[in-house]
């Protein structure tokens, strides 16, 4: 259970981190779409371990192949099956964690829920697993440009203590990628860069934020009530590893503010319906305005590091434990493919939904 997203574009991911492959079933995908590996692969390349000395050092390519669902370069309305090869594997760093328990970790409640557990490398727990999210993501990322022109955008936008405050309007995907941490600031991004490797150099790890803008989305998306959009966006990238917090538009800040500072007014620019603020985070009421969507997710600091910690044993007896192999000392550069691809989901899955209510 808890392995599929969606209602009408389904994604089912499946695959262990040191298992032969991973991958993911795409479900719902309008036919005749064109779409081959090379609109899946950029994705899968930003979040591939080994790209920088920021990220885990495993030495793994990430090659999609399309199993099924697609031919002669286009959708065929069946499902989609996407598979990534695991190349680089090392079972032999994990073999205390078969018998200890990771702080911070699910080894402890996978052995509590299951009763059994895969030990290498977590297993499903691990963020190896989020390759077939961002695989299924460009999928969705490639329908949501070419039938609604809407565009999605994440970057980090704290490390620590350091953070920077960007235009959701204007960052560019280019802009982020154009240092190893994926802060458009390059001045921020250098002391990040900076702060990463220190800690990375002491054995420990750091966390942070990263800030999410969608734009181009059209009003009238979500549904209530249960399912409101920035609900589904919340429980969507709160699913991703080591995520810890989700605040959309003006978030906690807001509460700061009185109603007559915080509300969004109206405003006819043409025939649009357009707002003067967007402290609403373009959602109102679980539906989007038409505004640019914007939301930030925190991160905690990977919890595997390089220290003796204390912890206790399968057996229930008090030791200790260090980390071993290969890690990453901040989630947050290879994290912004992964929020990206969950709020493609999200946005395909209501997008689909609107198409249905609306007969479009």
């Amino acid at each position: 259970m808890g392995n599929t997203w969606g209602r009408l574009f389904r994604v089912t991911t499946w695959g262990e981190s040191h298992g032969a492959a991973i991958g993911a079933v795409v479900d719902g995908c309008p036919p005749r779409l064109p779409l081959s590996e090379a609109d899946i692969q950029p994705d899968l390349d930003r979040r591939v371990p080994g790209q920088s000395a920021l990220v885990s050092q495993r030495k793994e390519t990430d090659t999609v192949r399309i199993l099924s669902g697609v031919f002669e370069g286009r959708t065929l309305g069946t499902p989609i099956s996407l598979e990534m090869a695991n190349l680089d594997m090392r079972p032999g760093d994990y073999r205390e964690v078969m018998e200890k328990y990771r702080p911070s970790h699910a080894d402890y409640t996978y052995d509590a829920k299951y009763g059994f557990r895969d030990w290498r490398g977590g297993g499903r727990t691990s963020a190896r697993e989020t390759a077939g999210r961002v695989a299924a993501g460009a999928v969705a990322r490639k329908l949501l440009a070419a039938r609604w022109n809407v565009t999605v955008v994440a970057w980090v936008s704290k490390v620590s203590t350091l953070s920077v405050e960007c235009d959701v309007e204007k960052v560019t995907r280019e802009q982020v990628d154009a240092t190893p941490i994926r802060c458009p600031d390059l001045a921020t991004a250098e002391r990040m860069i900076a702060a990463v490797e220190a800690a990375r150099r002491d054995g420990d790890s750091l966390g942070g934020v990263v800030t999410c803008a969608v734009r181009g989305c059209p009003s009238g998306w979500g549904e209530p009530v249960f399912d409101r959009l920035e609900a589904d966006l919340a429980k969507a990238v709160l699913s991703l590893p080591a995520s810890k917090a989700f605040e959309i538009g003006s978030g906690f800040a807001g509460t700061d503010l009185r109603g007559s500072q915080h509300n969004d007014e109206f405003y006819m620019e043409g025939d649009q319906v357009r707002t003067r603020t967007n402290r609403s985070g373009g959602v109102q009421g679980g539906i989007t305005n038409g505004e640019t969507i914007y939301f930030r997710v925190a991160f905690k600091p990977t919890a595997t590091i390089m220290k003796e910690q204390r912890t206790v044993s399968v057996a229930r007896e008090d030791t200790t434990i260090m980390g071993r192999g290969r890690h990453d000392p901040c989630v947050l550069p290879r994290a912004v493919p992964m929020v990206e691809a969950m709020t493609t989901l999200v946005l395909a899955d209501h997008a689909l939904m609107q198409q249905a209510i609306a007969g479009a």
